[in-house]
């Protein structure tokens, strides 16, 4: 996904930038990049930030240079910030996905442009920072371009512009990722999280709408395009991608998953009919940890007993999504988890869990509990529906084939069972044949004693906002939703 942070001071701004776009790194999973005005222009891209994060890469060069405005990003894949000479120079850094990108640079090149910047993959064989960068070119002026880029993707894309005017900085237009103007004297600054703002002074002032474009200066927030009415803000911000004290729409992610924890306790006392304290349950533990928050919302909900058998070792090792390669991704992911023998041996333990996507790691997870720790059953909890669709706007789940998603396995089994192949919607219905069968074939590939997963209406309630204003692509057909 990847996230930004900028900043316009009447002081030296450079570690108020450092922090913020740190303050990032849980979104960002492999590039980095910053640059800083003031008496001149400095400027600095990592392309590595698997092994060593964004802040200790660029504190010796925020102590080396003055600034008194800068942009900075942490990202998925591809080199950022990006310069473009036009409009007398200025930088750009995005966070979202484009996927008319192909297209895109087709037109380009018909007109006899060109693009130099390294393509991040095979998958995506143009940088699109490059990319938005041109389109923003494309205006009368920075306002006009961001305008004209918002209009011709497909997909999202929030940026954040500085030049010699200011930073601007322009939510995507149908607002799946969040941008937050904040202040304090002598300061502004734009941020996806609200967590780097707390320690840093600044104090939210204004949350942008859906394509809103302001320009943020010294003398203050000036609006430049207003928000548009549609809003579809990604649901998975509050499930797995948000730090806990962030807050996006005026909903905070740690109350959220509190929410969803609550949700999912009540479904199983009426499932089970039971009342607190009678769930047939030894521990209530999480798989930390997105999946923290849920867990003690599920034991002050249940009255159960709550305990971590899984810790995980945060000195060295990052989320388990940030390394590219997959074999390092299950490495990180069986390496950083400690378990704790007294607390899973003989015991029946229910884990709540932000989500399961492919589900390799958690099965390895679950065989290591039974086999090797003789756990007595293993009962699992996500935090939302099954994931039947991979997301086309913010890179969650990018894979070559959605078909490697836990879901349209199982779909794919049941299409075999019955000779046919059903449509993916169908499967959706959660009081459905289908849907049951679907969710009996991931719990047995993942050799779970119960699984259940949190309904849609309980996610939306969890949440807080009305549906309509939700991204929900990730459990549904959303090619509608941009338009």
């Amino acid at each position: 996904m990847g996230g930004f942070f900028g900043v316009v001071s009447k002081e030296n701004c450079n570690f108020d930038l450092l922090y913020g776009t740190d303050y990032h790194s849980h979104l960002g999973t492999r590039r980095g990049g910053i640059v800083i005005g003031g008496r001149s222009i400095s400027y600095r891209r990592i392309h590595d930030i698997t092994r060593k994060g964004f802040r200790p890469q660029l504190e010796d060069f925020a102590v080396e240079h003055y600034g008194t405005m800068g942009i900075g990003v942490v990202s998925d894949y591809e080199d950022q910030p990006i310069f473009s000479s036009r409009f007398g120079g200025f930088y750009v850094v995005h966070v979202g996905r484009i996927n008319n990108l192909v297209s895109i640079v087709e037109n380009a090149h018909k007109g006899k442009v060109s693009f130099s910047e390294p393509a991040p993959d095979e998958t995506m064989p143009f940088n699109p920072a490059e990319v938005i960068a041109y389109l923003i070119g494309q205006g009368n002026n920075i306002s006009d371009g961001i305008e004209i880029m918002q209009n011709t993707i497909e997909g999202s894309s929030s940026v954040l512009v500085m030049s010699k005017d200011g930073i601007y900085a322009a939510r995507d237009k149908l607002g799946r990722t969040p941008v937050i103007i904040a202040k304090k004297d002598g300061a502004y600054a734009a941020t996806m999280e609200t967590t780097a703002l707390c320690n840093q002074g600044f104090k939210p002032y204004m949350e942008l709408g859906p394509g809103q474009i302001v320009r943020l200066t010294l003398d203050g927030c000036e609006q430049l395009k207003e928000p548009g009415v549609k809003m579809q803000i990604c649901a998975f911000l509050w499930i797995y991608y948000g730090f806990p004290g962030s807050s996006y729409e005026g909903v905070n992610v740690e109350i959220m998953r509190n929410h969803s924890g609550e949700g999912l306790a009540r479904a199983d006392m009426k499932r089970m009919n039971k009342n607190r304290e009678e769930l047939p349950f030894d521990i209530i533990a999480d798989i930390p940890d997105s999946g923290t928050g849920s867990t003690i919302g599920y034991t002050n909900e249940s009255g159960m007993r709550r305990g971590r058998p899984l810790v995980k070792y945060t000195p060295s090792w990052p989320r388990s999504f940030m390394p590219q390669e997959q074999s390092f991704r299950d490495l990180v992911a069986k390496k950083k988890l400690i378990t704790i023998r007294e607390l899973i041996e003989r015991k029946r333990i229910l884990f709540c869990e932000d989500s399961i996507v492919r589900g390799t790691q958690l099965k390895d997870n679950i065989h290591m509990l039974f086999d090797e720790y003789q756990a007595q059953e293993i009962h699992m909890r996500p935090s939302c529906p099954p994931l039947t669709h991979a997301c086309t706007f913010l890179n969650f789940s990018r894979s070559s084939s959605e078909q490697v998603l836990a879901a349209r396995r199982a779909i794919a089994a049941v299409d075999k069972e019955d000779g046919k192949n059903h449509d993916v919607n169908d499967f959706t219905d959660e009081n459905s044949d289908l849907y049951n069968r679907m969710v009996g074939h991931i719990r047995d590939s993942l050799s779970l004693t119960s699984l259940e997963y949190q309904r849609m209406d309980d996610l939306v309630t969890s949440i807080g906002l009305p549906k309509e204003k939700l991204c929900l692509g990730c459990w549904r057909d959303c090619n509608s939703c941009q338009k």
